[in-house]
């Protein structure tokens, strides 16, 4: 079976001999205080900082998911409000959480093909967090990079991304932003179950001065740990080793971000020349990571019933597009060989 699930998705083809190696090594069951999990820790954040071009004073930290790290954020920088820029599902649950946590989350949401302008009405205390989903699973769209850019100029803010399904699969602004957070069963190319959160020097002193140490999951609980090389609770250990040896095994983030928009580009041109529509119509804001598409309630049902019986799972629509559309995963994990059947399938149903 060939997944194209945007999440969780395919593991690298690796990953299986990774898992024997894992427990002959003995490591996994190794104490998280133990030498020998310290040093592994180590190096599954330098490969990963080294991997992904993540600047030398940003932190890493290895966490449960990235909805973990709404919580995170909710608890440990939000003290006057916090701004959420959305325009799907998951930037509309990131808000409704923190509304619920701290009651003074406030949205701005934008439609599919647009891009977000922030308007002179938007009113922001020095304090107050801006939350921005940076590639929207939901609907396969993506924030242009010049918007990052623009509001790290126009605001000294602390802007908070979730970059669930674009880390490790394009290459990020990391200095454009603050914290950046995503789960590893996407663009890693990993089983799910952790999630990896960063953070700029600017963030650590907000939570500094913030000063929350009541919660397991505290910020600053967390970086204590994470400075010496341990974790504040027990830990996912065996994905932290998978990540070590990925991150060893990938190539720089040049190169797999290339790919990524290689394939993109290909996806993009082979679907309305075979007869698919794509969801997110404005170039611009279409996603590298997460192909949508859009039809008929009961053509997507029958698409996505006859891949099944081929042997190929495509990705749910979600969120208001749930029953009209399909999603198709780019992740790097996946190869040119999968991609090919997926297209010789779609080919072949078009012609139908």
């Amino acid at each position: 079976m060939i997944t194209f699930y945007p999440g969780p998705s395919k593991v690298y083809d690796e990953v299986g001999q990774y898992l024997q190696e894992a427990f002959d090594s003995g490591v996994i069951s190794a104490n998280h205080r133990s030498s020998a999990f310290m040093q592994m820790l180590e190096n599954a954040i330098g490969n990963l900082k080294t991997k992904l071009n993540v600047p030398v004073d940003y932190e890493v930290y290895f966490v449960s998911s990235a909805t973990e790290c709404w919580e995170i954020i909710a608890e440990n920088l939000i003290s006057d409000g916090s701004l959420h820029i959305y325009n799907g599902a998951f930037g509309e649950k990131w808000m409704e959480y923190t509304q619920k946590l701290t009651s003074i989350a406030r949205s701005f949401s934008f439609e599919t093909n647009e891009e977000p302008v922030l308007n002179a009405k938007i009113n922001l205390s020095a304090n107050d967090i801006i939350c921005i989903t940076h590639n929207e699973t939901s609907n396969g769209t993506a924030l242009p990079s010049e918007f990052l850019n623009t509001l790290r100029a126009q605001f000294g803010n602390i802007i908070a991304v979730d970059a669930t399904s674009s880390m490790a699969g394009v290459e990020l602004l990391w200095q454009s932003a603050d914290v950046w957070y995503a789960s590893v069963q996407k663009c890693f190319g990993l089983p799910a179950g952790m999630g990896v959160m960063i953070v700029s020097p600017k963030a650590v002193e907000r939570a500094i001065a913030i000063g929350n140490r009541s919660h397991y999951n505290s910020l600053l609980f967390i970086r204590d740990n994470f400075l010496k090389f341990q974790t504040p609770y027990t830990p996912n250990t065996l994905g932290i080793y998978l990540m070590d040896k990925v991150m060893q095994q990938v190539s720089p983030i040049e190169t797999v971000a290339q790919q990524t928009l290689e394939r993109a580009q290909n996806w993009y041109s082979f679907l309305p020349k075979n007869g698919y529509q794509i969801l997110v119509e404005n170039e611009s804001v279409r996603s590298k990571t997460v192909v949508a598409v859009k039809d008929t309630k009961e053509r997507i049902a029958l698409i996505k019933k006859a891949a099944l019986q081929e042997g190929i799972v495509l990705g749910n629509g979600y969120g208001k597009d749930k029953e009209t559309s399909f999603r198709i995963a780019n992740f790097p994990a996946i190869t040119d060989v999968e991609i090919q059947r997926l297209k010789n399938f779609l080919v072949s149903f078009s012609s139908k």
